[in-house]
């Protein structure tokens, strides 16, 4: 017995052996695109995706002289337009659009009473002219008034039943796969990634986690204030009021980068002039940076506005000439949608 015992152990480590110096040999066969996997398989090669793959590169290599600490390592994106789609309107204002009636219902002086009573009449046309100073009043009555808890339900619910117009998937399926990837290949980087959006602050962390993998805490957007108050049983709630602290667009995204996250980015990604001040005070600190812009060019698989390189005016997500030759003069990368993904959502 204690000779087979032997045997058999000679021959497994011999086996193993074996194996191992096979793989090692396999490898040395086997072309480098074989040995590899693409972490943004959903892009065409180009300067764009260039661009992402050396930054990650040499920021992540102790190596370079571009080398960023771990704990230096924050990418701030863009949600609307950036991540997912933004037209024809922004998901979040079409959750505030169908709750009006749900509000009426609880106020009913509202009824009568502009914007909402041209909500409610439901004509299409009236409603897209509403006036920037309505939408705040439909926002303002529709986000607020209620627990942080019940607000999460509510969006919650809403998501699971909406469809958008175009493609009848739920908002959260229109997502852009080859952002998705970015993601992704940041983190497995050891880069943080957080979404730093002018929408709802509240709206988008009930589903970035699930949607993005990127956790509550790392979203920065626009909120109002909170009140703490009781039950009438004693237990402690949160009521969302209509008192705007941060309005996270324009110069308020790099505000609110320093007030939430404390830490300059090293990548920033957006679409429109909402995100151009992210991207000049990132590209602004030292060392190696990333900036980049997506450019809505394709109407085919998805929509084609600028104004920039001859687009249509884009009311929502407006990408001006100027932007563009900002980009140019900077070197920020621009991303086609047309030239650069050869795909546009995960379901393609």
């Amino acid at each position: 017995m204690s000779q087979n015992r032997s045997s058999s152990g000679m021959s497994r480590r011999a086996l193993l052996l074996g194996a191992a110096l096979l793989a090692a040999f396999s490898e040395t066969l086997l072309p480098a695109s074989a040995q590899t996997t693409d972490p943004l398989s959903s892009w065409n090669e180009g300067a764009a995706k260039k661009a992402i793959l050396d930054f990650v590169r040499v920021t992540t290599d102790r190596a370079s002289p571009s080398y960023v600490a771990p704990e230096e390592r924050i990418a701030a994106f863009d949600q609307d337009g950036t991540l997912w789609v933004e037209h024809p309107i922004y998901t979040q204002v079409v959750y505030c659009l169908e709750r009006v009636p749900t509000v009426v219902a609880a106020r009913p002086e509202l009824k009568g009473v502009e914007p909402f009573k041209t909500v409610l009449s439901g004509n299409r046309e009236a409603i897209a002219k509403l006036s920037l100073p309505d939408l705040e009043k439909i926002l303002a009555a529709t986000l607020t008034g209620m627990s942080v808890e019940d607000f999460e339900a509510d969006v919650k619910k809403w998501l699971a039943t909406a469809r958008h117009p175009r493609w009848k998937r739920p908002y959260t399926e229109l997502t852009y796969q080859p952002m998705l990837e970015v993601l992704r290949f940041l983190r497995d980087n050891g880069y943080k990634t957080y979404i730093v959006t002018g929408g709802g602050q509240d709206f988008v962390r009930v589903y970035a986690e699930q949607v993005y993998g990127i956790p509550p805490e790392q979203v920065v957007g626009s909120v109002g204030g909170t009140t703490f108050g009781y039950t009438k049983d004693g237990k402690p709630f949160l009521t969302k009021e209509p008192k705007l602290l941060l309005n996270d667009d324009h110069a308020g995204k790099p505000e609110g980068i320093h007030l939430m996250i404390g830490r300059r980015p090293h990548a920033a990604f957006g679409n429109s002039v909402g995100d151009r001040q992210m991207l000049e005070w990132t590209a602004a600190g030292t060392g190696t940076r990333l900036t980049m812009l997506v450019l809505h060019d394709d109407a085919a698989r998805e929509y084609a506005y600028g104004p920039a390189t001859g687009l249509l005016d884009g009311k929502i997500g407006t990408f001006t000439q100027a932007l563009y030759d900002e980009a140019s003069k900077n070197n920020w990368p621009v991303i086609s949608m047309k030239n650069d993904w050869k795909r546009i959502f995960p379901f393609d």
